[in-house]
């Protein structure tokens, strides 16, 4: 299962990809203006479930460098490609402000209604609910409501700081609340099939590594698949990103989130659309929309 776990900097992607696996995988920093430099993947087994998590910067984030941005939303295609089997949008369990509201419309900007079908919304710093039920939260805001109603009212509240000790109160408590985003996550897959999502630009990506792969074989000596896999999505990296000058970040995260016009840009960008005319086709005949499913 591959996981993209999103949202702006300063709310907790980093801890929430730890919680969920249970270690301190992914370094975490403290202060609203540190976070996640580079996209990051970790593999790891929980529950009898293999997981993939992508910890992203804060892609909807405003003052960070343009082309450090695009370069980790290029890390994150690569990283996931063919596709993600859910999206996390990770959103603060904090007093609605304007900065929120700015976030929830770039979410609605960047993702298209078929990668929605994948994503979940979970809330970080569950403890500032205080007595206040997640659900009346939710409930609290129109915006905050459509988005979890466009993600097919699935929605869950961690809190990475204060929610990790077992507590009789098994609704804060993470152990339980990760089982229940687990849970979600199974639902998704067998929703869609046990396939993830994807589009045309994520399946040429998957497309380039593999060819980079066996080329890599060819001369590989004695490394491991996995070895083979992380150099061939480094090549793949490089090679694609001095091809990203005229592409905006906002065209990169649409065309990651399935947005039929920027995925259209990014890959005149990348010049892979004619290469890719026939899965084109094949994914407008499937599902009449940019996303299709696959393993």
């Amino acid at each position: 299962r591959r996981i993209v776990i999103l949202g702006k900097t300063g709310v907790g992607k980093s801890s929430l990809a730890n919680t969920i696996f249970g270690e301190k995988l992914f370094k975490t920093y403290p202060g609203l203006n540190s976070g996640t430099r580079e996209c990051e993947a970790q593999t790891r087994s929980v529950k009898g479930r293999n997981l993939t998590l992508i910890d992203t910067p804060g892609f909807f984030d405003t003052g960070r460098a343009e082309e450090d941005t695009k370069a980790e939303i290029l890390r994150c295609i690569t990283e996931c490609a063919p596709g993600p089997h859910a999206f996390l949008i990770v959103l603060k369990a904090e007093r609605y402000t304007e900065h929120e509201k700015s976030i929830i419309e770039k979410v609605g900007d960047y993702f298209s209604e078929e990668a929605l079908k994948y994503a979940t919304v979970l809330f970080t710093h569950g403890d500032q609910l205080e007595e206040l039920k997640i659900e009346e939260f939710v409930d609290q805001n129109d915006a905050m409501k459509d988005l979890v109603k466009k993600c097919g009212n699935r929605y869950h509240v961690i809190d990475n700081k204060y929610w990790n000790e077992n507590r009789k109160d098994e609704n804060r408590n993470n152990q339980f609340q990760v089982e229940e985003l687990l849970k979600t996550i199974d639902k998704i897959m067998l929703a869609n099939k046990g396939s993830c999502y994807t589009n045309e630009l994520l399946q040429a990506v998957q497309e380039k590594i593999k060819r980079e792969e066996e080329e890599i074989r060819k001369s590989s000596g004695n490394m491991s698949v996995e070895e083979i896999r992380k150099k061939a999505k480094a090549s793949v990296f490089k090679r694609f990103l001095i091809k990203l000058a005229g592409v905006t970040t906002g065209a990169l995260i649409g065309a990651l989130c399935g947005k039929d016009v920027m995925i259209g840009q990014v890959c005149t960008a990348l010049q892979i659309s004619a290469e890719q005319n026939s899965l084109r086709q094949a994914i407008n005949l499937t599902t009449g929309a940019a996303g299709a499913i696959v393993d």
